[in-house]
C-alpha cells in the first residue's frame, strides 16, 4: 500500500477528489493559523490500494475550484534485488534554491527512484501565515508528484510543534512523519528526528519515545532473516554528529547532544552514537550544515577505515554523509581550516548527493555541483562483504 500527499492552497477549499475514482476519498487535515488574518488552509491525504510494483499509475486532483494537471508515478519495485536510485540532500528554500532546477530536470528524465530531503523546508513553512510553505510545495510538484518525497524533520520545522511538516508531509507509520522506517531494495532505511534533543518544550517524553523506538526498530532489522534480505541499514536525520565547520552548531563539539546524549536533564538521555554502532548501522546521512563533506568510517571521534588503500572496503565503523547545501536564503557554511581526522573531503558548492544501492553488497554515492554546472566533485563506493554488528570485528 502506498500513501499520496495531496496538497491543495488558498482559501476554504474543503472538498476535494481524485481521479481514478477507486482510491479513496481524500483525508482532510484542517490548520489555522495564528494572527489577524486567521487563514486556513486544508491537507488532503489520498490512500491507493494495491499498487503493483513496476506498474505506472496516472492522476490529477482538485475539486470544482479546479484540477490539477495530469500527473504520473510508477510504483516501487518491493523485490530485494531492486537497484533504487536516489538524490538526497537537506536545507533547500524556495529562496535561493540553487539545486531545484537541476534536480526538476532529472527527475522528470527518469534519473531517480526516490528523494530523501533530510530536513530544514522552504525557510520556514510556516511563515506568512503559511505562504512561504504553500510556495515549497508548489515548487516540487514537479519532483514529488512523480517519485516518494521521503522526509525528516529539521530545526527550520520547529513552529508549533513541527505542525506544518507533521501536516504537509505524509511518512509511513503512525509517528505524524518524525520517525519511520521503511525497506527499499537491499536496505532498511530508518528517518528520525533529531530536533528531539535541542526542542524540549514540546515535551521530553517524545527524545525517550523515539530512543525506543529505534531500538526496537533496529533490534527487529537484525533479526537473521531480516537481515539477510536487507543487510544495509541507512539512517537519515537532519542535525550531524559529526562535522568540521566553522559555527558552534552541536556537531562541532565532541558531546554532540545528538552523538553523545543529554546529561543536562533529568532523567539523562541517551545519544545515537553507540546505539547505531552495536547494531551494525551502515551508512548515516544528515545535513544541516550548508556544505557537503565526506567522513571516513568513524565511531567515538577514531577513523575505521577498511584498509590504507581502501577505507571504504569492509570499513569497521559507520560511514557518515553531510548534504546541506541545497540552497536557502541562509547561503552557505564554511569551514574550519583544517580538516579533523575523521574529515575525509569537504565542499562549500551547492549541490545535493546521488546514491545508487547497487545491490546488497555495494553502493555508490557521487556530489553533484550546482556551481560548477552539474560536475561531479567527489564520489566512492562503499563496499561490505559482511554486514551488522559482526562487521566491526
Amino acid at each position: 500500500m502506498a500513501v499520496l500527499h495531496l496538497f491543495f492552497w488558498g482559501g476554504l477549499l474543503s472538498l476535494a477528489s481524485c481521479v481514478p475514482p477507486i482510491w479513496s476519498q481524500p483525508e482532510q487535515v484542517h490548520i489555522s493559523y495564528p494572527g489577524s488574518e486567521k487563514r486556513k488552509m486544508y491537507i488532503h491525504r489520498v490512500t491507493v490500494p494495491e499498487l503493483r510494483p513496476g506498474a505506472k499509475y496516472v492522476y490529477h486532483c482538485g475539486s470544482e475550484e479546479g484540477w490539477s494537471g495530469i500527473l504520473f508515478f510508477t510504483a516501487l519495485n518491493d523485490s530485494t534485488s531492486f537497484s533504487p536510485r536516489f538524490a538526497l540532500f537537506g536545507d533547500m528554500g524556495n529562496e535561493n534554491p540553487q539545486s531545484l532546477a537541476r534536480l526538476q530536470k532529472e527527475t522528470q528524465a527518469g534519473m531517480y527512484d526516490v528523494i530523501l530531503h533530510i530536513g530544514d523546508f522552504a525557510y520556514d513553512m510556516h511563515e506568512d501565515s503559511g505562504r512561504i510553505g504553500d510556495e515549497f510545495m508548489r515548487q516540487i510538484e514537479s519532483i514529488a508528484a512523480y517519485v516518494p518525497y521521503m522526509t525528516s524533520p529539521g530545526n527550520h520545522e520547529w513552529a508549533y510543534n513541527f505542525s506544518h511538516y507533521k501536516s504537509r508531509f505524509s511518512m509511513p507509520g503512525e509517528t505524524e512523519s518524525l520517525w519511520y522506517s521503511w525497506n527499499i531494495g537491499s536496505a532498511h532505511i530508518i528517518s528520525f528526528s533529531t530536533e528531539v534533543y535541542f526542542y524540549l518544550e514540546y515535551g521530553l517524553g517524545l527524545l525517550f519515545k523515539q530512543y525506543e523506538w529505534l531500538q526496537k526498530d533496529l533490534e527487529e532489522a537484525n533479526k537473521p532473516e531480516n537481515r539477510a534480505a536487507r543487510p544495509w541499514i541507512i539512517t537519515m536525520a537532519h542535525r550531524p554528529m559529526y562535522c568540521s565547520n566553522d559555527d558552534q552548531d552541536d556537531c562541532t563539539k565532541f558531546e554532540s547532544y545528538v552523538r553523545h546524549g543529554r546529561s543536562d536533564i533529568k532523567p539523562p538521555a541517551p545519544g545515537l552514537e553507540d546505539l547505531f554502532y552495536q547494531h551494525g548501522v551502515d551508512l548515516e546521512l544528515w545535513a544541516h550544515e550548508h556544505t557537503y563533506e565526506r567522513l571516513w568510517p568513524v565511531y567515538n571521534y577514531k577513523v575505521f577505515n577498511g584498509s590504507v588503500d581502501k577505507p571504504y572496503v569492509n570499513p569497521k565503523a559507520p560511514v557518515h554523509i553531510i548534504t546541506g547545501s541545497a540552497g536557502c536564503r541562509e547561503k552557505h557554511d564554511g569551514f574550519i581550516p583544517k580538516p579533523r581526522d575523521w574529515s575525509a573531503f569537504r565542499s562549500t558548492d551547492y549541490g545535493y548527493t546521488r546514491m545508487h544501492l547497487i545491490n546488497s553488497t555495494h553502493i555508490y554515492l557521487e556530489q553533484v555541483s550546482d556551481d560548477q554546472s552539474g560536475k561531479i566533485i567527489d564520489s566512492f563506493t562503499l563496499i561490505k562483504e559482511v554486514h551488522g554488528p559482526e562487521a566491526w570485528i
